[in-house]
């Protein structure tokens, strides 16, 4: 989603502490320059050990700053200069000495002067940390963590897996392409900030014989896309997925599903403690009474085996008549007169926003079109990316919720 353009007018200061990620901070530099970002480089002295100024200067088109005598500045004051001019500062990656210094409040060098001196109201800082496993679990990183987020800094990762020095565990500084998507986040209105969103994304998969079922092309890319903007606007997102093969938006919680009946399962328990449910999922409305226990096997006549079938539940209809129903969203997928079908569905399931869109036109692709309709009537959200209509969703839901009760 780099190519979106997502940081379009953002001038961020990328801070590079000393350790082996720096060497992730080159692709993360080009992922946020991509993202439309401006990015100005500042390393410690540590940090040019293991990846240079020159290396950063080319990626950024911006001179790198190491320390706080730069002549380039007529005042000598570039920890100054550079602070002001931020809409954030990124240290990545951020060590445990230099978490540790932000926690004390020592500034002797460049990025540390920087960071103290920032106008901290409008000028955030973030930090990924990156370091072995045992000095991430070390009680005086994890106090000086809790430290740093009570004075408002926010600490993205780390990750967990293989280590430089051949250990595997905590302490992996994000991806790249993890920290520009975090970074695009932070920058998100938190419209729903506090509310409890639970979507369902993807087809159902109904099973006919062990290798044999009912789907359709659904990519679940739609749900997803409103999984991550929700998560973006501030909400605690729970994701219900039929099979499909898409990362896990970030700090979401996933619960995968095959069958209609397992989606009815898993959302039902959930549903009256979340504040909104947003039905994308194309779940299938009918399934074989009894999957056959082997493979049906062709007999010779020429004819298919007859297969009983039997309707699903409907598991937004079902959401909107409990008697304590999030704001219900429901999704339409046609394939022809979708305004009608659309309405129709709405009056029928008896939930105050409808969705719709042609699917054929969308499965599997990157982009979408969609028809908001309610009781008033209905307005197209112009052809976009996914994500962009899925923020656009979002915006709007936000703007119909009222203040939770509960």
């Amino acid at each position: 989603m780099a190519d979106r353009l997502d940081l379009s007018g953002r001038h961020i200061v990328l801070g590079l502490s000393g350790g082996i990620a720096c060497y992730k901070a080159a692709e993360l530099a080009r992922e946020l320059v991509k993202a439309g970002a401006t990015v100005q480089v500042v390393m410690t002295e540590a940090a040019t050990h293991f990846i240079t100024p020159v290396t950063m200067q080319a990626l950024t088109n911006r001179p790198v700053y190491t320390h706080q005598w730069d002549p380039r500045e007529a005042n000598h004051m570039a920890h100054i200069n550079l602070s002001r001019e931020a809409d954030a500062v990124l240290v990545a990656p951020a060590s445990a000495d230099f978490m540790a210094k932000l926690v004390h409040g020592r500034a002797d060098e460049i990025l540390s002067l920087l960071c103290l001196a920032r106008p901290a109201e409008r000028v955030p800082l973030l930090v990924a940390p990156a370091m072995n496993r045992e000095m991430w679990a070390h009680p005086a990183t994890q106090r000086n963590v809790a430290a740093l987020r009570a004075d408002g800094v926010s600490v993205l990762g780390p990750a967990a897996g293989d280590q430089a020095c051949g250990e595997v565990g905590d302490g992996r500084m994000l991806e790249a392409a993890e920290l520009r998507d975090e970074l695009i986040a932070f920058f998100q209105p938190k419209r729903l900030a506090g509310q409890r969103v639970l979507i369902t994304a993807g087809p159902t998969f109904e099973a006919i014989d062990p290798v044999r079922g009912i789907t359709n092309h659904s990519s679940g890319k739609m749900g997803f896309a409103i999984a991550r903007a929700a998560q973006e606007a501030g909400a605690q997102v729970t994701l219900v997925a039929g099979p499909v093969h898409l990362p896990t938006p970030a700090h979401v919680r996933r619960i995968d599903v095959q069958s209609a009946l397992q989606m009815h399962d898993a959302v039902m328990p959930l549903a009256a403690a979340h504040d909104v449910f947003i039905a994308t999922a194309a779940v299938a409305d009918w399934r074989p009474v009894a999957a056959a226990e082997q493979k049906l096997k062709k007999d010779g006549s020429g004819r298919p085996p007859a297969i009983e079938m039997v309707e699903n539940p409907d598991i937004l209809a079902v959401v909107a008549r409990l008697p304590q129903r999030p704001y219900c969203v429901g999704f339409a997928a046609e394939s022809h007169d979708l305004l009608r079908h659309a309405q129709d569905k709405r009056a029928r399931k008896q939930v105050p926003l409808l969705v719709g869109n042609l699917g054929p036109a969308t499965f599997g692709q990157d982009t979408n079109a969609l028809l908001l309709v309610d009781e008033h009537g209905h307005r197209e959200l112009p052809q976009a990316d996914k994500l962009t209509l899925a923020r656009q969703l979002v915006a709007e839901i936000a703007t119909r919720l009222t203040p939770p009760t509960r």
